[in-house]
């Protein structure tokens, strides 16, 4: 039952980052966003990573298993892809800052 609760928890994220990253590339600004809340999250994804690699029970059953390690994958790779386009927005939103100081 444990195992199930924790799959529906990081299959939730796993649906909610993607449309996160989708409004991140659409709204092209960081306005909204919170770098340390992103980094936070991505640290906690590197965690849940590793505690699952250095529990030997898991490790124990990978075989039967690894579709959790690999949910926590996919997430950790959505939140580095929405790290990707912070950087790229902060870049425009200096950008159109700097073009607004000239007009």
């Amino acid at each position: 039952m444990a195992e199930l609760l924790e799959i529906l928890m990081i299959v939730s994220f796993g649906v909610s980052w993607p449309m996160n990253v989708i409004k991140s590339y659409r709204a092209r600004t960081t306005k909204g966003k919170s770098l340390a809340f992103l980094c936070l999250i991505f640290f906690g994804y590197i965690a849940g990573i590793a505690s699952k690699l250095v529990n030997q029970a898991y490790m124990a059953s990978f075989a039967s298993k690894w579709y959790v390690l690999f949910f926590y994958v996919l997430n950790l790779i959505m939140v580095g892809a929405d790290l990707c386009l912070y950087a790229r927005n902060k870049k425009l939103d200096k950008e159109a800052q700097k073009n607004e100081e000239v007009l």
